[in-house]
């Protein structure tokens, strides 16, 4: 039976320690503020509103939250971004997406302020993180793979191996996630090796790997047959199976999970972490500002 790298410990060990910082910050006069950008009522985004709204007041960030009707014009929405921009006691902004296919979403990436991008939206913080630079911020999914690794690494639980040297093998290229993810792999030393749902022999380029990032976007691409003894598996994914009336990750959970050595859940997992890592780049975010870290 593998080890559950559940989600919640590392979120509220992350959680504490921004709780902290935000008292330092406040000492210096310094607020973080959270600026969430939502177009509509789509119900994916108002459940992940509700865990933001949550955890930002958990850690002490403020939020002022900007909406606006589904049919909302280009104008409604760049003058909401320019009011966000403009706003000196914002520090962070969160725009879901996707947009209304009425509206120009890469127009309105654009427009955001780079040093506001708590998401990475912008090509200012995809550039940051393909350059490890401080420059932007991480999508904060990928930045919640991070977390998780390093919470369960050798200097924490110990379940989850060095990623100093280790071969990690990252099932996704998205901008989102897969990209992202395995650039910060690389800068923290790890040797990665990208896949997708076209990769010939999949199975054996995972079969060569101490941790698997999956990220798909699809249900069950990584099965049993891509998994060995003591791999660990960090499952991105999240998938509604109508036939098992559930929510499922990118890893067949029950034909891999007694296979390998750790393995995260869905749900319960990697998803849990993200509005942490978004209060995290919040806080970082104030940080900058006032020139401490």
């Amino acid at each position: 039976m593998a080890d559950l790298l559940k989600g919640a410990p590392v979120a509220k060990a992350l959680t504490t320690e921004l709780a902290s910082r935000v008292d330092i910050l406040r000492e210096r006069g310094v607020v973080p503020k959270l600026a969430i950008l939502r177009v509509g009522e789509r119900e994916d985004d108002l459940s992940y509103e509700r865990g933001a709204l949550k955890r930002c007041d958990k850690c002490g960030i403020e939020v002022q939250r900007f909406l606006l009707p589904a049919d909302c014009s280009q104008d409604d929405l760049v003058a909401a971004i320019r009011q966000i921009n403009a706003g000196d006691s914002i520090h962070g902004c969160l725009m879901f997406r996707p947009l209304p296919k009425s509206l120009d979403e890469a127009a309105a990436c654009a427009l955001l302020d780079p040093t506001k991008d708590v998401d990475c939206i912008t090509e200012g913080s995809l550039y940051g993180v393909f350059a490890n630079r401080p420059q932007g911020f991480p999508p904060c999914t990928a930045e919640a793979v991070m977390q998780i690794l390093k919470f369960y690494g050798p200097k924490g639980e110990g379940r989850v191996p060095e990623l100093r040297g280790a071969d990690v093998t990252v099932i996704g290229r998205s901008l989102v996630i897969g990209k992202p993810v395995s650039m910060l792999l690389q800068a923290a030393n790890a040797t990665v090796t990208m896949c997708h749902t076209k990769t010939r022999d999949l199975p054996t380029k995972c079969k060569d790997a101490d941790i698997v990032v999956v990220a798909a976007g699809h249900p069950r691409t990584f099965s049993a047959d891509c998994a060995v003894p003591g791999q660990v598996v960090i499952d991105v994914g999240i998938n509604w199976d109508p036939a098992a009336g559930k929510l499922v990750g990118d890893a067949d959970f029950d034909a891999v999970e007694p296979i390998v050595g750790a393995i995260t859940p869905v749900p319960g997992g990697v998803g849990s972490v993200t509005t942490a890592c978004l209060a995290k780049h919040v806080v970082e975010a104030a940080s900058r500002l006032c020139g401490t870290r």
